[in-house]
């Protein structure tokens, strides 16, 4: 290595607060959970300075979040369960579930082996994960897209969403092979064969729907919780590899669009867009001036905030930043926090992270 110069890219051009404008950000604090890390998860102020941290006792599988009561959901990466998954699927795997208090003390604990990506406590107290299984070899077979004869051993995988008390017993579940249509619902042109979906996101509606995103197929749907079906469908060209929807007051969904492959355009570039999931109408967008300097391929979420404003995680250079309705960026901040990757090397991916007002985090 070269003396005297920084080889990491992003570390050499500067991390941490890099820009706010207290009159127009919204006042809180940051959750985030650097996604190479040992299971720190960091909740910092509006200077970017930590003010809180939690230690799990696994690396993050993907994220935390924080519920009204201040208490931390937390999704590990549990090795001892890696048999159950193949092998190329351990990025985004999972495979424990945990509420922990302020000081980290445990509340409970699910343990699932095909779980991966993401789960979150549902209104009724009960947990809902985004699971993984293979799919039938006679529907695998008509499953159209994706790069020919990249199955693994003739497997084709899927997802499907568990609901679980706390206790671990099943109350619902959703197999998107049985929902989904392997001749419209196609893989994408770049992508493998051993994973049909690649589910990245599961989330409760106001009305008690689940809305999940797939990855692989660019596609958001919402089902029905009482018989299973599919209400909504988006997908491209209005999405491209999408991540973290969001149902909004209005009945919208927020997502993190990437836009690695657009079907649409040959640029790739990321946006967030606010859409009504049931007529694909685009109700907001926001873009970088300059559409290339805003682009994550993988991760990423976007947070509608009280005041109006969106809060954004660019996963892939652990950007979090805010901007208001005019796109006008009021707050920035980059992860200084890095881990070393198998795949991508030394990097500060964040998953996901959150904003919370000063009133929702118990700080003493």
């Amino acid at each position: 290595m070269r003396p005297g110069v920084e080889q990491q890219k992003i570390r050499r051009h500067g991390t941490g607060l890099k820009a706010h404008d207290p009159g127009g950000a919204f006042k809180g604090f940051t959750l985030f959970t650097p996604m190479f890390g040992d299971g720190t998860v960091v909740l910092i102020d509006m200077d970017g300075r930590p003010v809180h941290q939690w230690k799990m006792p696994e690396p993050p599988g993907m994220y935390g979040y924080l519920t009204p009561s201040g208490h931390l959901i937390y999704n590990g990466k549990h090795h001892a369960l890696d048999g159950a998954l193949p092998l190329w699927r351990h990025i985004g795997k999972g495979g424990v579930v945990r509420e922990v208090d302020w000081e980290g003390r445990l509340l409970w604990e699910l343990r699932r082996a095909d779980h991966h990506h993401d789960a979150r406590k549902l209104r009724n107290g009960n947990v809902i994960l985004l699971c993984i299984e293979k799919v039938p070899r006679e529907i695998a077979r008509r499953v159209e897209g994706g790069l020919p004869g990249t199955e693994v051993d003739g497997e084709m995988y899927a997802d499907y969403v568990v609901e679980l008390t706390l206790a671990g017993e099943p109350v619902w579940e959703w197999h998107s092979y049985a929902h989904l249509d392997p001749a419209v619902d196609r893989i994408g042109s770049t992508e493998t064969r051993k994973d049909w979906t690649h589910g990245n996101a599961v989330v409760e509606l106001a009305n008690g729907n689940i809305a999940v995103s797939f990855r692989n197929v660019s596609t958001v749907v919402v089902i029905e919780r009482a018989g299973g079906r599919i209400l909504s469908k988006l997908g491209p060209p209005l999405l491209s590899q999408q991540h973290d929807p969001s149902e909004l007051p209005n009945g919208a969904l927020l997502i993190f669009d990437n836009g690695p492959h657009r079907m649409d355009d040959p640029v790739p570039y990321s946006r967030v867009i606010e859409v009504d999931p049931f007529t694909g109408k685009l109700l907001w967008e926001y873009r970088d001036p300059s559409n290339i300097n805003f682009f994550s391929p993988y991760d990423s979420g976007a947070q509608r905030l009280p005041n109006g404003n969106t809060f954004i995680c660019e996963g892939c250079f652990g950007r979090l930043f805010e901007v208001t309705p005019r796109g006008e960026v009021v707050w920035e901040y980059v992860s200084p926090y890095f881990g070393e990757s198998p795949h991508y090397g030394e990097v500060n991916y964040v998953f996901r992270a959150y904003r919370y007002a000063a009133g929702d985090v118990p700080l003493p």
